[in-house]
């Protein structure tokens, strides 16, 4: 909104207002330079963006896309904040992750900045019997603690509460939350729990006014590849099946839905999970409204970055995949932010990457000042529209889910896992074809890096949803070629044929290169094919060169013992050349094929 100042004068008052239409008949003409002959409507289609769920990114948004009123923060439908102030007090609450007993992380984190501690107990993580050892020295009036035991959530929590009693810390400083959360197991193992010892820590946890005791935990599904709208509206039916389960036991609906925190996933992709979170409290505070509780609709959240999009081949650039994710996470107003270490793929996080992650919410609350505004994303028309139509899409999902027996019975019957494949076989394409990349794995791959190594992590829960990751596909294969450098002490080759001067072949030399590294195959250029160690080979040049050389080029290659022709360039019909790689190809079946040709298994 344009404030004007106090003389009325505005600098654009003697200009007239732009029409969308005119806007249209510009870029009309843009893309008839591009060879493009599209008018009207058609214009703004050819330049959307399809995410998933149905849903379009629009290149241009004004007040005619603006969705419903969000309303103000701290009040219904809470789409703007669950608080009027928001994080503006301090910042977000900064939440480690430790699954492990590491000599000294618990008390170096909560020194440094972190603010609450997220303790994996158990299988998988530290045994409950280490609890007490874990928060030895941890104030535990001033540092919440949330717990994630699994199928020993009883004995956590119970060792827990007996920590608090032993250690004299009164029931009203006492924060977190003991992490129940059945569903979210049976979604890791498959294995379901009964929800009579849950409901009994609930009635237990009523003397703790600031501790909860469910966790409805969205990661199992995003981690098996779901949607946004996938895991808001599975998150949204185990939400409805804990408060069924809670009201049953005795508890009213305002007092259910304060024992419920959420836990989402923050990706790399700002405006999207900026749009989720938003989304997510609105979702909430309809059911809530519901169920006849409107004024317990404030949606706690925390938000974790990405498991899904950490990579383990040049993992420093996931640095950037979480601050990226942390600063959505904090626009989007999470309550509590987990900034996941950047070696977190590779094993247990060292102290160094552990510093880093923590020191990601503190630069952004504390130098960036990004919790200063609350909802500074609010009154976007794109974010607004974004919001509006991520939560009909998770509604939708949520009411089938409800439509097929609840949350439980979509987990047991399959249904919510072939959903999910679904989604994770279209992005899996993507990923292939290089439609969303992978900065250091699909793109600008690096095959003389040195490989970070970690001490192995415990093996999470197992058994049932899969847990899959983007860079999954091209580590597999770049594993291979790692495989063959040790047996050989040679990374498989492949020659590149650059034809013409450099300004006519050095886009595709670049282009091949990067694509074949991807892949663990190490590209030649310079000398002649026999001196190359190469058995296949990649003419590099301009179309018009092709024309003229193609042939005669694959000819020569062939003579000098090349057994497969690529060419990088469109698809044509050049006698000699095997294959053609170029934008938008398959690039892992490319590379798959390729490393069966020369033999790398």
């Amino acid at each position: 909104m344009t404030v004007l100042p106090d003389d009325g004068l505005s600098l654009a008052a003697e200009f007239p207002d732009a029409t969308h239409e005119q806007w249209q008949r510009l870029v009309e003409g843009v893309l008839r330079k591009s060879g493009k002959e599209v008018s009207g409507a058609a214009v703004e289609d050819a330049l959307s963006t399809t995410l998933e769920d149905g849903l379009r990114t629009r290149p241009l948004y004004t007040p005619r896309d603006a969705a419903p009123d969000p309303g103000l923060p701290g009040f219904a439908p809470f789409t703007r904040g669950g608080r009027p102030v928001g994080n503006t007090p301090g910042g977000w609450d900064v939440r480690q992750r430790h699954a492990a007993l590491l000599d000294g992380s618990v008390l170096a984190d909560l020194e440094n900045g972190v603010t609450s501690l997220w303790l994996v107990l158990g299988e998988g993580g530290i045994p409950v019997a280490d609890l007490g050892r874990a928060l030895d020295g941890v104030y535990l009036d001033l540092a919440p603690v949330v717990l994630d035991a699994g199928a020993d959530t009883e004995a956590a929590a119970h060792a827990l509460l007996k920590l608090y009693e032993e250690r004299g810390v009164a029931p009203e400083d006492v924060r977190g939350s003991l992490g129940a959360d059945p569903l979210g197991y049976e979604a890791r193992t498959g294995t379901p729990l009964d929800f009579a010892p849950v409901a009994a820590l609930a009635a237990r946890a009523a003397g703790y006014p600031g501790l909860r005791t469910l966790t409805v935990d969205a990661l199992p599904y995003h981690e098996a590849g779901g949607s946004a709208a996938q895991e808001l509206g599975a998150s949204l039916a185990t939400a409805v099946a804990y408060l069924r389960e809670l009201t049953e036991a005795g508890l009213s609906a305002e007092q259910a839905a304060a024992q419920i925190e959420f836990r989402y996933a923050a990706t790399a992709d700002q405006f999207l999970t900026i749009a989720k979170l938003r989304a997510a409290r609105r979702l909430w505070a309809r059911v809530a409204e519901v169920c006849g509780a409107p004024g317990a609709g404030a949606q706690v959240q925390h938000a974790v970055t990405s498991p899904v999009m950490m990579s383990r081949r040049d993992p420093w650039v996931n640095m950037l995949r979480t601050t990226v994710a942390t600063l959505a996470a904090g626009v989007g107003g999470a309550d509590s932010v987990t900034v996941l270490p950047f070696d977190h793929a590779l094993g247990l996080p060292d102290a160094f990457a552990r510093r880093i992650a923590r020191n990601t919410s503190t630069i952004l609350v504390e130098e960036s000042h990004l919790a200063r505004v609350v909802d500074p994303a609010g009154g976007s028309w794109y974010v607004e529209r974004l919001t509006d139509e991520l939560a009909h899409a998770a509604w939708e999902f949520f009411r089938s889910i409800e439509q097929d027996g609840g949350q439980a019975a979509v987990l047991r019957s399959g249904r919510l896992r072939d959903d999910l494949a679904r989604t994770w076989a279209e992005r899996s394409a993507k990923l292939a074809k290089r439609r969303e990349p992978i900065t250091g794995v699909s793109e600008f791959p690096f095959l003389d890096e040195k490989p970070v190594h970690r001490e192995p992590a415990p093996e999470p829960p197992s058994g049932g949803l899969p847990r899959v990751r983007r860079d999954e596909a091209y580590e597999a294969l770049r594993a291979r070629s790692d495989a063959h450098l040790a047996a050989t002490g040679a990374r498989p080759r492949i020659f590149l044929a650059t034809l013409g001067p450099a300004a006519e072949h050095t886009a595709r030399a670049s282009f091949a290169a990067n694509l074949f590294q991807a892949g663990g195959i190490e590209p030649v250029t310079g000398g002649n094919f026999e001196e190359s160690g190469a058995t296949e080979a990649v003419l590099c040049s301009s179309d018009a060169r092709y024309a003229e050389e193609a042939e005669q080029a694959a000819e020569a290659l062939r003579a000098a013992g090349a057994r497969q022709i690529h060419l990088a360039g469109r698809p044509a019909d050049y006698a000699g050349v095997d294959h053609y790689v170029f934008a938008g190809c398959d690039a892992v079946a490319v590379l798959t094929a390729a490393l069966d040709r020369m033999g790398v298994s």
